[in-house]
């Protein structure tokens, strides 16, 4: 199943990802490695590496897509915040938007699908890591609910500049006494199909 919304004036479908994307995927991350520290990478992958990451997250968390117009335009996706098993209520959230199209409300829309199906993983703390100073990405993750939880000195080195790193955080849910087990994203869609979303007004 697929969900469609209004985004820049004309119809954007969100659907998972698969490890054919890996490519489009690509061509939308390889700008931010080679231009910004908004990823600390400093190598572009390969192809087969990128599809090789898509495969690997989707075993437990959702990898979702933003496709406007046939073309993929934007992606997010879960991956462990923590590898001991006590986090594993805890993830970091990551999202990329083709450049050129940011302010159009693809990013909100994916990450408002990916929490949806987090929720139904029964996932509470949503984590997202930014490079600082990085405003446009701080007020992004405020509209989206998130908040500063931390904040790192000069821990990440690129391109010829010593950068901050910020924690924002937010909460899907209350902590419960005895929290339900997370379950696979698969399992999720398995029984469900993909999760459909407030439309935008």
């Amino acid at each position: 199943m697929e969900k469609q919304n209004m985004i820049c004036g004309s119809s954007c479908t969100v659907r998972m990802a698969t490890e054919a994307d890996a490519g489009a995927l690509l061509a939308i991350y390889e700008p931010y490695v080679r231009e910004t520290a908004i990823t600390f990478e400093y190598a572009v992958p390969t192809v087969e590496e990128f599809a090789n990451r898509i495969r690997h997250t989707l075993k437990k968390y959702p990898y979702i897509v933003a496709v406007w117009g046939e073309k993929i335009v934007g992606y997010a996706y879960a991956s462990p915040f923590k590898e001991r098993a006590a986090y594993d209520w805890a993830v970091e959230t990551s999202v990329y938007v083709k450049q050129g199209l940011h302010g159009g409300g693809i990013g909100s829309r994916l990450y408002a699908v990916l929490e949806e199906m987090l929720k139904k993983q029964h996932v509470i703390n949503c984590n997202a890591c930014i490079a600082y100073p990085h405003p446009e990405s701080e007020r992004f993750h405020e509209k989206c609910g998130y908040r500063k939880v931390a904040h790192f000195t000069k821990c990440g080195y690129k391109m010829g500049k010593w950068y901050d790193m910020i924690w924002m955080e937010k909460m899907l849910g209350e902590h419960p006494a005895e929290p339900e087990a997370v379950v696979p994203a698969g399992c999720i869609l398995c029984e469900d199909g993909f999760p459909v979303v407030g439309e935008e007004s």
